[in-house]
């Protein structure tokens, strides 16, 4: 997302929570930036890393239908999703998990920043540890936003972040499927981001899970464009209505038009994290 065209127009105010009037002594240090996010929330990334993106904003967009109390984020990264659903749902309990220390220290600046402490935290673990939590600790809601790309599948960044969140380090989407279904609550559901060429892949991680394919939303750029990702809704199979064999219902979402405006479509997405026009 380019901050510049995110600068909000004079006059504008989004509403939602705010964060602290002093920013909880967060500052944005050497090589850093403190971005616009959802409404007046900011988040900390590194000039050169691994920056927030549409991904996590059609997945926080897509995972907000189901209300959360509580949220699973899983490979939190810099804290994205987990921002972005914090502000649209200030009652709203979660924890990120990120393995990254560059990544998660990020994460907790930004929730310090976003005066969000006591109600968000990150656990610094592998996401793939089934330890990490109680047994019978259960989650309404769980992201992930998985790297896109098998190891040896091209050429890894030596960028702090980079290589990690494109690249899998760490498990693809079967370990985040796996995880998910270990601690999402019987009602619950798994929203999960991947790439449009893993699109069979991920349906076939969620169905290995015992998890039901609900939904599939294909993100396309520009009109005439096909899908560059893909954000797949899940739940236990003996929650749904029907096997997790079943196919997921499919829509698509056109981030710009032929003239290269946003669409309605979009323009709704950011509306729904306070964002102008």
């Amino acid at each position: 997302m380019n901050e510049r065209a995110r600068r909000a127009p004079s006059g504008f105010d989004p509403g939602g929570p705010l964060p602290k009037s002093d920013g909880g002594g967060v500052v944005a240090g050497e090589g850093e930036t403190l971005s616009y996010l959802a409404g007046h929330f900011r988040i900390l990334q590194l000039q050169r890393g691994n920056r927030w993106s549409l991904d996590e904003l059609v997945t926080a967009h897509v995972a907000s239908a189901y209300s959360p109390q509580t949220l699973l984020d899983l490979g939190t990264g810099i804290g994205s999703v987990l921002l972005l659903l914090a502000w649209k749902f200030p009652a709203m309990e979660g924890i990120g998990v990120e393995a990254q220390e560059v990544s998660a220290a990020l994460a907790e600046r930004s929730i310090r920043y976003d005066d969000c402490e006591a109600r968000l935290r990150v656990v610094r673990s592998d996401l793939r540890d089934s330890s990490l939590f109680a047994p019978g600790h259960r989650f309404d809601l769980v992201t992930g936003t998985p790297p896109y790309f098998p190891p040896g599948t091209g050429l890894e960044s030596t960028t702090p972040q980079c290589a990690p969140a494109r690249f899998e380090h760490r498990g693809g989407v079967e370990a985040y499927a796996e995880a998910s279904a270990r601690w999402l609550a019987k009602d619950g559901r798994f929203v999960m981001c991947g790439a449009f060429i893993e699109e069979a892949r991920m349906l076939d991680a969620v169905r290995a899970s015992r998890l039901a394919p609900e939904h599939l939303l294909r993100v396309i750029p520009k009109a005439g464009k096909g899908p560059r990702v893909v954000v797949l809704t899940s739940r236990h199979a003996d929650a749904a209505s029907n096997s997790h064999e079943a196919s997921p219902t499919i829509d698509e979402l056109v981030v710009r038009d032929e003239a290269d405006r946003w669409t309605e479509q979009f323009r709704v997405v950011r509306r729904n994290f306070g964002m102008p026009d």
